[in-house]
């Protein structure tokens, strides 16, 4: 090849004419040999099977299958589990395949070399798959066809009802686990409730309701209070000017016949005998302690003193026998009149101290009412976020206990087998010819080769090759007049060199 040539058409037919032979020695070596080689090929038989995903029987706004995923997701999972090493293994033995090379090879390697030769492909949108084995006899190819559709029909029923039923598991324990934590809380909210009785939120208005109760009960007995007090100033000074004159007239007597320590407020009746006079002191003595009085107090130990002299005074009189003395009817009035008014006057000090005990226990109570008022807001909010935490637990336990029930119509659903089901749609047949290989292609791929080998070996050697060949070459090259040209003297026959002739005419012309 020259260098900056360019070459026509007929400059290109010329070479490959004057190379021809080496052009087509390639050609027929490779064509002959890829012949010979593919015709010793062994034949290989493909089966087929068409399965059909069948959609679930029941509707799914009816009842919702818990197996999600599409079609080629499961497809995936389905073939990793049948081309397991113990699934092929077992048909491998069952069918007695690959005999000729399960001695010298391990187990391992023909598990390899049959997963290579089983093929599963999605059709028809999902809708549908193929599975499809390749081997040498057509009748073992049928055979491993049928065996790969059934356990891809028996490994998604099975499959599946394991997915709903490990589902529906799964939600009775986190429905179980939610059970507890729901009842948990309630007790906790059960301990709150009574732990902070009467100052919840819900009981406000009762304590509200309770404090204005007590706070007119309160008013009721301050009234009450009132009047009673002022019946004790009435009839503690009706008793006093009851007592006045019979107290002035008997002065000098009651003086002497008073025993040592009596003291001047005795208020015994003039004239009265031993025993009237024990009558009276009892009497005022029992007045005493039923106002509350302590066995301490002054009044109180100076009338039991006054008692305990008066029994002995009135041990040593006369019984029946002694004379009954005269008694002045003005002094047995009065007398009387005063033991009426210091039982008046003892029955109201008793009200006022009732009134007053009553008084302070109302008042103890509006506190109390008050006090829970007060506690009220935060009691709210802690209940608040207790209630939140309850209904959130509600909420996810009502959730769970709907899906379970969901996951078990489900389970009931796969177990029964009226779910997704992959039903055969084509079953496997014996192939009639041969899958592979392809003779055909192989033989146009080998002539393909040789034509390739020898138009490289031809361009080669012309890229290799500096001489002149043609008069315009020498023009390019030299840049020079051609005088004269001397023609190639061929010893060849005519009819070869008249073909040669014909066909550069016909391009020149």
């Amino acid at each position: 090849m020259l260098p900056g040539q360019k070459y026509s058409i007929e400059d290109i037919l010329g070479i490959l004419w004057r190379r021809k032979w080496l052009i087509l020695a390639p050609l027929v070596v490779c064509s002959v040999g890829t012949y010979t080689v593919v015709q010793r090929l062994p034949d290989v038989y493909r089966s087929e099977t068409l399965i059909l995903v069948v959609p679930q029987k029941v509707p799914e706004t009816y009842v919702r299958s818990t197996v999600s995923g599409t079609v080629e997701d499961r497809l995936q999972s389905l073939k990793e589990q049948i081309l397991s090493r113990s699934r092929l293994e077992k048909i491998v033995v069952d069918l007695d395949l690959y005999r000729e090379v399960r001695g010298p090879r391990t187990i391992e390697s023909v598990i390899d070399a049959m997963r290579s030769t089983v093929k599963v492909d999605v059709v028809r949108g999902g809708e549908a798959f193929t599975v499809a084995y390749e081997a040498r006899d057509p009748q073992v190819a049928k055979k491993v066809t049928e065996r790969l559709a059934s356990l891809f029909i028996e490994e998604n029923v099975r499959d599946r009802a394991t997915l709903a039923v490990g589902t529906s598991d799964f939600l009775q324990t986190q429905l179980d686990d939610a059970r507890r934590r729901l009842i948990e809380q309630e007790q906790r909210l059960e301990v709150y409730r009574v732990k902070y009785a009467g100052q919840l939120p819900s009981q406000t208005a009762f304590n509200l309701q309770a404090i204005q109760n007590d706070r007119m009960q309160l008013q009721a007995l301050e009234a009450a209070l009132a009047r009673a007090r002022e019946r004790e100033v009435t009839v503690e000074r009706q008793l006093s000017d009851s007592l006045q004159p019979d107290s002035q007239a008997a002065a000098a007597p009651a003086a002497a016949a008073a025993p040592a320590g009596a003291g001047d407020d005795s208020l015994e009746p003039a004239g009265a005998t031993a025993r009237e006079q024990l009558a009276d002191a009892r009497q005022k003595l029992a007045a005493l302690e039923g106002r509350g009085f302590l066995q301490q107090h002054p009044d109180v130990v100076r009338l039991k003193h006054r008692v305990a002299q008066l029994e002995a005074k009135s041990a040593g009189e006369p019984g029946a026998a002694a004379a009954p003395r005269a008694i002045d009817p003005a002094a047995a009035l009065r007398e009387r009149r005063a033991r009426e008014l210091r039982l008046d006057l003892d029955s109201v000090r008793r009200e006022i101290a009732a009134n007053e005990s009553q008084q302070r226990r109302v008042q103890q109570e509006m506190a109390d009412y008050q006090a829970r008022l007060d506690a009220s807001p935060v009691r709210e909010a802690e209940l608040t976020e207790l209630s939140r935490d309850y209904e959130t637990m509600q909420q996810i336990y009502r959730a769970l206990l709907a899906k379970r029930e969901d996951s078990k119509v489900a389970a009931n659903l796969e177990q029964r087998q009226v779910g997704q089901q992959f039903r055969v749609l084509d079953p496997a047949r014996v192939p009639p010819t041969p899958f592979s290989p392809n003779r055909m292609r192989l033989n146009l791929i080998g002539i393909a080769v040789g034509l390739g080998l020898g138009l490289g070996i031809a361009g080669l050697l012309e890229y290799l090759d500096t001489t002149l060949k043609t008069e315009d070459q020498v023009r390019a090259l030299l840049v020079l007049p051609v005088i004269a040209t001397i023609p190639v003297l061929d010893e060849l026959s005519d009819a070869p060199r008249s073909f040669k002739t014909r066909v550069l005419a016909a391009l020149r012309g």
